[in-house]
């Protein structure tokens, strides 16, 4: 078959692989959902009222014809940004991909679909309720100090030789926010066409990726064994600390990540969301109880 061929022909299996699958293994997510990933995270990762965890990373592309300096990114390469958020369970819950790996003039985040509902209150997130003997807290989303800080989106302090609660706090929000470095690990073990830049124009780019995320889902799902054995995501101690790497960090590296200027312009949090960050902080240093 001619070159013409068999590029439309990976292209329409792509696009029927998103349009057949992502209705059934990446679904709109329920509140009734986010309790669930909300349980699931206070089981495994001891963070409660954390529904999801989310990151941006680079896909390497060759330059497209006419892009000027729209997919360069700070690597020097060519680019366009994918922004997960997954479940404690490393299955992707909700993705947007596409935009400019160079674009540091408007927030990628606040952009997506997803995002742009986590951050106006509509992504459909549990009502606030209260902590174990404790204060009432809104349920939230964790990522890394690339995000904005919000009441609904937990971040880190800033800083080094932070005080004992602040230290302790943003231990346990890494442990959290490793599951989906976790499973952009399975993703580009598993599907390492993800590893190298794709000779594809930005759309064609987007939908393979797309069916690279479904897929793994999926395979995941009906094969879980297989696809991530035990050992193949970072092992925790019984105290919690990280005691052995996973598997998939040895065959491959980790995904380039998006930096701040691409997630956000700006964080100007409003004093409830310092507020909230604190008050779950002091929660979560006083209840010290590893699982």
């Amino acid at each position: 078959m001619g070159v013409t061929t068999v590029r439309e022909i990976t292209q329409e299996v792509s696009q029927v692989l998103w349009f057949e699958l992502h209705g059934t293994f990446m679904p709109e997510v329920t509140e009734a959902k986010w309790k669930q990933y909300s349980d699931e995270f206070e089981v495994k990762w001891n963070l409660p009222h954390c529904c999801a965890a989310v990151d941006g990373k680079h896909i390497s592309i060759h330059c497209p014809p006419n892009s000027g300096s729209l997919y360069f990114n700070y690597k020097k390469q060519h680019s366009i940004v994918l922004m997960a958020m997954c479940d404690a369970n490393y299955n992707f819950v909700a993705v947007d991909v596409g935009a400019y790996g160079g674009n540091a003039d408007s927030s990628v985040f606040s952009s997506s679909e997803f995002g742009s509902r986590l951050l106006q209150g509509r992504l459909g997130l549990p009502q606030a309720a209260s902590l174990v003997d404790g204060p009432l807290m809104p349920y939230f989303i964790v990522g890394d100090a690339a995000f904005p800080l919000k009441t609904n989106l937990m971040r880190p302090y800033p800083g080094r030789n932070l005080p004992p609660l602040q230290e302790h706090f943003n231990y346990r929000l890494s442990r959290a926010r490793r599951v989906i470095e976790n499973a952009f690990g399975i993703l580009v073990s598993r599907w390492r066409i993800l590893l190298s830049p794709l000779f594809l124009h930005p759309e064609s780019a987007d939908n393979l990726v797309k069916a690279t995320l479904v897929l793994h889902n999926f395979v995941k799902s009906t094969n879980e064994p297989q696809y991530n054995p035990p050992g193949y995501v970072d092992q925790i101690g019984h105290r919690g600390e990280i005691i052995v790497p996973g598997e998939w960090r040895s065959t491959t590296e980790p995904l380039n990540s998006v930096g701040n200027s691409i997630i956000q312009r700006g964080n100007n949090a409003a004093r409830s969301a310092y507020e909230t960050r604190d008050t779950l902080a002091q929660y979560l240093f006083e209840n010290n109880i590893f699982l």
